[in-house]
C-alpha cells in the first residue's frame, strides 16, 4: 500500500533561524505526538501536536514534519577507529600519510552523523612510525566537521615500559598537550599490562584526562588489578570490549563484573565486533555486566578496516544486537548507545524535555523495537540544526510488472 504519511520537509539553508526550529508531530516512546520547539542549541519546549505553532513569536520557525517518525535522543560513538576507518577497500596497507586518514577520518564521522552519532570517540594510534602524525591529522578532521558533530580522540601508544616504551610514552604526554581528549591504549600489547595501565593512569592524572583502554583478554586475575588500580580514578576509566570475559568461567567472570563495578569502571562492548583481529571477535557478557551494576555502553567498533571490512559504524545496529541477540529490552539497548555512552565521552543527558541539549534523532517508525530493527530514514539534529537527513523508498510491483519493464507499479513506501 502506499505510504499515507507525508515525507518531512527540512530547512533548505543550514544556518539556524532567528526564529529557532519547530519539529511538529513527532512521536515519543511514551506514545505521545508532541510539537518540539528548538533554539539555542536547547530545547526550548515540548507541547502536545499544534500547540507550539501558534502566536506571532514564532511565526519565523522553520518547521520539519515528524509524522511517523519517533523522536529520540540522539545517540554517540564511544569506540571508533578514526585513523584505521574505511581503509579495507584500498589495495595493500592501510595509507597512514596524514592526508589520507584526516580524509578517512572526516568521511567516516559523516557516516556516523548520518546514522544518528552527534558525538564521535577515536582511538588513534601515537608512537612507532606513525608518531603524532595520525592524532594531528583526526584533530584536523575534527575541526572540518565542527559545527556538524563533536570528534574527539583517544590517544593511543603501543609501548609504555622499559626501555622500548619510553618513546610511547614521551609520545602520550605530547598527545595529551596537542588536543587529545582522553589516553589510552592496549595494555595487553605490552610485556607489562601492569605497568603499562600505571603509566596511562599516571599521564591521565598529570593532564586531568580521562581513561580509555583496550583489553580482550580472558585473565580474571589482570582484570581486577585494573579495576583496583581504576578505583578512585577522576575522570573516571573506560575499558573496552571486554569480550575476553565472556570466555572466562562463570564464577570468574561474575567477580571480574563486581570488582568493575566498584571501581566505578564503565565498559563498552562491541556487539558488531571488529577491535582486535578475526580470532578475536566476540562480545562482552552484557547482561552478567549489568547485573552486576556496571555502567555499560556499546560502541560500532571498526569502520570497514582489516579489523571489520563490513563495519557499518551504526549505533542502532549495535543496539539491535544488544536486543535482539544478548536479551536486553530495546530500551536498555539503546541506552547503551544514547544516554550511557554520552555520559562516556562526559556530556551531559539529553531527554525530550524543556532546557536539555538539543541532540536529537528522528527514526522512521512508532515504537522503538521497530526503530531498532535498522531503520534507515533518519533525520539527525545537532545543536539544534538539523544536520543530516537519511531517506529511502521502496517500490512494490505485482507479479507480472516484476518480469514485464514497464508496468505500472502497485505501490510505493519509504522504507523504515
Amino acid at each position: 500500500m502506499p505510504d499515507s504519511q507525508p515525507q518531512p520537509h527540512l530547512p533548505s539553508n543550514s544556518p539556524n533561524p532567528s526564529g529557532g526550529l519547530l519539529l511538529c508531530g513527532a512521536r515519543l516512546t511514551d506514545g505521545r505526538t508532541v510539537d518540539v520547539r528548538l533554539g539555542g542549541g536547547r530545547i526550548e519546549a515540548v507541547g502536545t501536536a499544534g500547540s507550539l505553532a501558534q502566536g506571532p513569536a514564532r511565526a519565523g520557525a522553520q518547521r520539519v514534519d515528524l509524522t511517523g517518525y519517533l523522536l529520540l535522543p540522539a545517540p554517540a560513538e564511544p569506540h571508533a577507529h578514526g585513523d584505521t576507518a574505511l581503509s579495507a577497500e584500498g589495495p595493500g596497507p592501510a595509507s597512514c600519510t596524514p592526508e589520507d586518514v584526516r580524509r578517512r577520518a572526516t568521511e567516516a564521522t559523516l557516516l556516523q552523523l548520518g546514522h544518528g552519532a552527534t558525538a564521535v570517540r577515536a582511538h588513534v594510534r601515537v608512537g612507532d612510525v606513525q608518531g603524532l602524525g595520525a592524532l594531528n591529522a583526526v584533530l584536523q578532521a575534527r575541526r572540518a566537521v565542527r559545527g556538524l558533530a563533536e570528534l574527539t580522540a583517544v590517544a593511543m601508544p603501543r609501548l609504555l615500559t622499559g626501555v622500548a616504551g619510553a618513546d610511547g610514552l614521551a609520545m602520550l604526554r605530547d598527545a595529551a598537550k596537542m588536543g587529545a581528549a582522553a589516553v589510552g591504549g592496549c595494555p595487553d600489547l605490552d610485556p607489562d599490562p601492569t605497568g603499562y595501565v600505571e603509566a596511562v593512569l599516571e599521564v591521565a592524572a598529570e593532564h586531568g584526562l580521562p581513561v580509555d583502554l583496550h583489553t580482550d583478554a580472558a585473565d580474571s586475575a589482570r582484570l581486577s588489578r585494573l579495576a583496583a588500580m581504576a578505583g578512585g580514578m577522576r575522570p573516571g576509566v573506560t575499558i573496552g570490549p571486554c569480550a575476553g570475559l565472556a570466555r572466562l568461567p562463570a564464577e570468574a567472570a561474575s567477580r571480574a563484573a563486581d570488582q568493575l563495578a566498584a571501581a566505578g569502571v564503565t565498559v563498552v562492548c562491541l556487539p558488531q565486533g571488529g577491535c582486535g583481529g578475526t580470532d578475536r571477535r566476540g562480545t562482552a557478557p552484557v547482561r552478567l555486566l549489568r547485573a552486576a551494576g556496571v555502567r555499560l555502553a556499546a560502541g560500532s567498533g571498526a569502520l570497514r578496516d582489516v579489523s571489520n571490512p563490513v563495519g557499518r559504524g551504526d549505533p542502532l545496529e549495535a543496539a539491535y544486537l544488544l536486543a535482539s541477540a544478548h536479551g536486553l529490552r530495546p530500551e536498555d539497548a539503546y541506552d547503551t548507545v544514547s544516554a550511557t555512552a554520552r555520559a562516556t565521552l562526559g556530556l551531559p543527558r539529553v531527554r525530550v524535555e524543556a532546557g536539555f541539549p538539543a541532540e536529537l534523532l528522528a527514526v522512521r517508525g512508532d515504537h522503538l523495537p521497530g526503530a531498532l530493527s535498522l531503520a534507515y530514514s533518519r533525520i539527525v539534529i545537532h545543536r539544534a540544526r538539523v544536520v543530516a537527513r537519511t531517506s529511502a523508498v521502496r517500490e512494490y510491483c505485482n507479479s507480472a510488472a516484476a518480469t514485464e519493464p514497464g508496468l505500472p507499479r502497485q505501490g510505493r513506501g519509504e522504507v523504515p
